[in-house]
């Protein structure tokens, strides 16, 4: 299930809102002992979506996020056992507003489907159906 987590939520400056708004709003993760960059998430849950959109900075650099980074706020916006995705659309629906943002995405209500994690690897060292 989507949420947001208010710890981090911006509740000063031109991104700024209030839990008022729901899962809606601007979160910032500071740099964490096991991540040295700062994290800028917009959150949102419009037209049957949970999205949160992504990106680094390191001083007055704006970076991509890494995949452990991207795996951190899929934790703190969605529970462990939601499948969430990262989406490449058909060629005529790109936008790129920001070249170093990256989104995660999950429709409401709708189960995701996923392949048999056969054909990701083999879990606990022995292969599963």
């Amino acid at each position: 299930m989507f949420h947001v987590p208010e710890l981090y939520r911006i509740v000063y400056g031109k991104l700024a809102s209030t839990s008022t708004l729901g899962n809606k709003g601007a979160f910032h993760f500071p740099p964490a002992e096991n991540r040295k960059r700062h994290l800028l998430v917009i959150a949102s849950d419009g037209y049957g979506w949970g999205h949160v959109s992504i990106h680094a900075e390191k001083g007055n650099e704006i970076l991509t996020p890494y995949w452990d980074e991207m795996c951190e706020m899929k934790s703190y916006f969605w529970d462990d056992e939601d499948v969430v995705m990262q989406l490449h659309p058909r060629k005529s629906d790109y936008i790129n507003m920001h070249p170093h943002t990256l989104h995660l995405w999950r429709p409401v209500g709708i189960e995701l489907p996923t392949p048999p994690t056969i054909l990701v690897g083999i879990k606990s060292g022995k292969p599963h159906e």
